[in-house]
């Protein structure tokens, strides 16, 4: 991964971190692209300072102009993405009946439209290049359900599906498409008051353990592709 760009949209959060501390060790040209900015420079800073490249970029993955501000300026200053990292996302777990439609249009506006803007804008950069990996995040949610879910993992299965058919696109454009389905991570997403679940997080994943699989998946020599890749904890097997 030595001198290759990676974007990680999403890099406020833990498993964006996590990531961009890996990569970063890896000798990779790490950008943090999140909302909130002042985290996620707090972590390029600390990269830095360990003698990693690691750059900042503010991003409102649901704006077409941000989104694409945020692509042309990681093109014009570090040069072609390798690899895009979608870790970005928001949560919503309770009954139906109980979610107001304010918040179920967030979640389909970030989870679908951010991965729609994000994926389509760097996309058009790697097909020119020839190269690129994505790597999307449907989590376990997006390959099969549980209760309460609904609204969510709507929106996960409609970044597989999404997903699935840029595989068919891209067959001839060299960009490449990894899904990764996780089960529960122990991140800041269930501090969501949105998410209505008893979790221990104690027995989720970890981000560093995330990230190791995101790693694994943006480095495959050659032409080899990771497709797909389930993980769970061993306490929250669904399959």
């Amino acid at each position: 991964m030595k001198n290759q760009t990676v974007l990680i949209v999403g890099g406020s959060g833990g498993i964006g971190q996590a990531c961009a501390e890996l990569f970063s060790k890896a000798g990779a040209k790490v950008v943090l692209a999140a909302r909130d900015k002042e985290k996620a420079e707090k972590k390029a800073k600390s990269l830095n300072e360990n003698g990693g490249d690691a750059y900042v970029i503010e991003v409102d993955v649901t704006d077409l102009g941000s989104v694409s501000d945020m692509a042309r300026e990681v093109h014009e200053n570090l040069g072609e993405i390798d690899v895009l990292v979608n870790a970005f996302g928001t949560g919503l777990i309770q009954p139906l009946l109980d979610i107001k439609p304010e918040d179920a249009k967030e979640v389909f506006d970030v989870n679908v439209y951010g991965t729609f803007l994000v994926t389509q804008t760097v996309a058009r950069y790697m097909a020119t290049a020839k190269k690129g990996r994505i790597i999307m995040f449907p989590g376990i949610l997006g390959k099969t359900v549980m209760r309460n879910t609904s609204v969510y993992s709507a929106s996960k299965f409609a970044v597989t599906g999404f997903t699935k058919a840029l595989v068919e696109e891209n067959k001839r454009s060299g960009i490449q498409f990894s899904l990764l389905y996780l089960g529960g991570v122990a991140t800041d997403f269930w501090e969501n008051p949105n998410v209505d679940m008893r979790v221990q997080k104690d027995k989720m994943l970890t981000p560093a353990e995330v990230a190791k699989a995101v790693y694994y998946a943006a480095s495959q020599p050659g032409q080899s592709v990771l497709n797909e890749l389930v993980i769970q904890p061993e306490s929250h097997q669904m399959v």
